[in-house]
């Protein structure tokens, strides 16, 4: 590994970091650690106005919501974690700042894991809670369910991207996706890349267990780059130079632009996968979410 590619931020973080390998057995330990390590990657988050729990169509959720009484548009937040670790509590700052200085608010959906859940538990729990957002109870939480947006990073980026397809297949408008070092491809054939804080076996343990071999890889929800991106709403795509998963968001963020979706695609030099979430961390991040609201803030005015 040639450590003189990295940012020094990454290289700082990549020299502390603790891995714990991952196989079914040690899985408990994993999420464990993902959970422990949130106060020093993510920090607390700002203090905003209201963050409740929210049980969105029959799936937990956290809403967080800043600013005066006027109904919000709402972003449906994915958290990463390979499909298998992550929740609300390890996104929480993210979310938080995204709710602070964007003028959206957020609902973050705390779906079922795999392999305990496997696809398409996940992809289901997302669009039952954009369902719910659609319906009367989403006014009474001060939300607009006319201006909707989706997002998430790793793995949640791929569940924001398949929601974003079912949501125009259901005619549902969307105001934009936001996919952040998203997972794309089931293949993992990955480039000739040095492992920078996500190595191949892991990603082959994630697919694994969202998408067991008997699930058939090549379908739309899954294998991304074959599904149909005409018609789907305005995107953001946040890659890492270093990360495994740079290519196939890249070339996802391609094939959107190619269907005529309008892109906007940022790749950052010298960092490595998941970066925005790690506020603690990261300059970057914090420029990553600046550029996230403004986005938002666009989209928000076109969308009125």
């Amino acid at each position: 590994m040639d450590f003189r590619r990295l940012h020094p931020q990454a290289r700082a973080a990549m020299q502390v970091q603790q891995r714990v390998p991952l196989t079914r057995a040690n899985l408990p330990a994993a999420r464990l650690s993902m959970a422990q390590a949130t106060p020093t990657e993510v920090g607390s988050g700002p203090a905003i106005r209201s963050v409740v729990t929210v049980d969105a169509g029959g799936v937990p959720a956290r809403l967080y919501r800043d600013g005066d009484d006027d109904a919000k548009p709402v972003v449906l937040y994915a958290h990463g974690g390979g499909w298998v670790m992550g929740s609300v509590d390890t996104h929480d700052g993210l979310c938080r700042h995204l709710a602070a200085t964007s003028g959206w608010a957020v609902l973050s959906v705390d779906y079922r894991l795999a392999p305990e859940h496997p696809y398409p538990a996940p992809v289901d729990d997302m669009v039952r809670a954009l369902t719910w957002l659609r319906g009367p109870e989403a006014p009474r939480h001060g939300l607009d369910p006319d201006r909707t947006a989706v997002a998430g990073d790793s793995s949640g980026g791929h569940l924001a991207a398949v929601t974003a397809r079912r949501a125009r297949d259901a005619g549902i408008r969307l105001a934009g996706q936001i996919l952040v070092c998203p997972v794309i491809d089931p293949a993992v054939d990955y480039p000739a890349l040095d492992e920078y804080g996500l190595d191949r076996e892991e990603m082959r343990f994630f697919w694994d267990a969202f998408a067991p071999p008997d699930v058939d890889r090549t379908q739309p929800d899954l294998d991304l780059l074959r599904a149909d991106l005409t018609g789907l709403p305005p995107a953001v795509v946040v890659t890492a130079e270093l990360d495994l998963l740079s290519a196939e968001g890249e070339r996802y963020a391609a094939g959107l632009l190619a269907a005529g979706v309008p892109v906007i695609a940022a790749r950052y030099q010298g960092l490595i996968h998941n970066f925005p979430r790690k506020l603690a961390l990261f300059d970057a991040a914090h420029a990553v979410l600046a550029q996230l609201a403004a986005v938002l803030h666009r989209w928000s005015e076109e969308e009125a």
